[in-house]
């Protein structure tokens, strides 16, 4: 069945599995500045008025000028999705995730391009989407399964564990609109979850929810993609659970397709996208950073042992961190600080000379500040490195989170002929290991 959209867009729905779930074809998305984000009713009667208007201008029918400034959500995109695949989809603030999102889910059409779905589609995108207010949770449960094309029974013999795992049986007859934001995701997320659609699709809501329900969540949608075999489309800006959830990725820049694949390679190119050092030394003047002099931190850059710049570095050899900063004025007792952290952005260790030190530093308006480690005991892999400048009393002069990117490079260290691997875990360790008698 095909359901014609826009000039040149088309969303096609497709019963048989045989090709990809979800097809996404050169697909665009123009919004009017000023206008409505979605589709909506308002818009359809503008654009009929606007069509009429256009037919009469032959005719001599005056109309008001137009605005012609507009913007480019998402610009020829296209990627498929397989069935049974998990997604990460990935990208900063208005990188047109949610456009997609809303697109796919057919809450709103592309100006342009095709999208293919073979299969019925659920969608959490956002606190209270799907859910009409003046309805009890009960009576939405029901109304959602009858828009997923589910009948009354099919409804009824989930509807227990919807309950139970959204955890509101107590508020079951009151209606939604009076729900805490972590009430309505709970329910909404467990109705979402639980109807059997074949693809699933879940924005960033489920931050609203506490740790222990996002955990439930996650191990949910875990299980309904390996168990069940359905698709999941997952938006987050949580990486560790992108990385640890995704079989492939999709990440979206500025509207546009930047890179999509094997999750490793889509999060590798976000993390790097975000990061300032193209080249081996830094020049921060215009980096995102936060503190009360956000331009004392100039320069930075790592060594080795020989003094020469570099990006990469040796697992057991020694590493200098270096940043150089130039204060607005003088600052009383300067702490200087260092953080490293894996590229989903876990911190692996910190350093500051407010903890390593006993005594103060000199009062300093500038000058270059190092870190050696001599020995470099992360394990091999890729990862970020934090810079900060402080004052007496915990006071913030310049912090800048993603600064610098650090490879570690693996090596027979213990002379074994072998060596520690990035699934070993993030450090190595001076140890032994012996057996006693028993």
């Amino acid at each position: 069945m095909w359901i014609p959209c826009k000039r040149r867009s088309l969303i096609s729905i497709f019963v048989p599995m045989s090709r990809p779930i979800i097809e996404v074809e050169s697909v665009s998305k123009r919004y009017k500045l000023g206008q409505f984000n979605a589709q909506t009713m308002r818009e359809e009667v503008e654009q009929f008025f606007q069509r009429f208007r256009k037919k009469g201008e032959a005719a001599g029918i005056p109309h008001a000028p137009t605005n012609s400034s507009e913007f480019w959500a998402l610009k020829d995109i296209s990627f498929s999705v397989e069935p049974g695949e998990v997604v990460g989809i990935i990208g900063r603030n208005a990188a047109g995730k949610s456009t997609l999102l809303k697109i796919l889910s057919r809450i709103t059409e592309p100006t342009s391009g095709e999208i293919r779905i073979r299969g019925r589609v659920a969608s959490l995108l956002e606190v209270g989407t799907g859910f009409h207010p003046e309805l009890t949770g009960r009576e939405n449960i029901y109304l959602n399964g009858t828009i997923l094309g589910m009948t009354k029974a099919e409804v009824k013999a989930k509807f227990d564990e919807i309950v139970a795992f959204a955890e509101i049986d107590k508020f079951l007859d009151t209606p939604v609109k009076r729900y805490s934001s972590g009430m309505y995701v709970r329910l909404a997320f467990a109705v979402a979850a639980h109807l059997e659609p074949e693809i699933l699709i879940v924005d960033e809501v489920l931050a609203v929810g506490d740790l222990n329900f996002q955990k439930k969540c996650l191990g949910k949608m875990q299980d309904i993609s390996a168990n069940n075999g359905r698709t999941v489309l997952f938006v987050s800006h949580n990486l560790t659970a992108i990385n640890a959830f995704c079989h492939r990725g999709v990440f979206l820049d500025h509207g546009r397709l930047t890179e999509h694949g094997a999750i490793s390679d889509v999060i590798n190119a976000y993390v790097s996208s975000n990061l300032h050092n193209k080249d081996q030394t830094l020049s921060v003047f215009d980096a995102p950073r936060s503190g009360g002099d956000q331009k004392a931190i100039t320069e930075a850059w790592v060594e080795n042992k020989s003094g020469q710049v570099v990006n990469e570095a040796l697992i057991d050899e020694p590493i200098f961190i270096c940043y150089r900063f130039n204060a607005d004025r003088i600052l009383k007792n300067p702490g200087y600080g260092f953080g490293v952290n894996d590229m989903l952005g876990q911190r692996i260790f910190s350093f500051a000379n407010y903890v390593t030190r006993g005594e103060p530093f000199a009062d300093a308006k500038e000058g270059v500040v190092v870190c050696c480690i001599p020995k470099t005991r992360l394990l091999p892999g890729q990862y970020i490195i934090s810079l900060g400048l402080g004052e007496r009393g915990g006071v913030s002069v310049d912090y800048i989170e993603q600064a610098l990117k650090l490879q570690i490079i693996s090596r027979d260290i213990f002379g074994t002929g072998k060596m520690f691997e990035a699934a070993h875990g993030y450090v190595c360790v001076d140890g032994e290991i012996s057996l006693r008698d028993a």
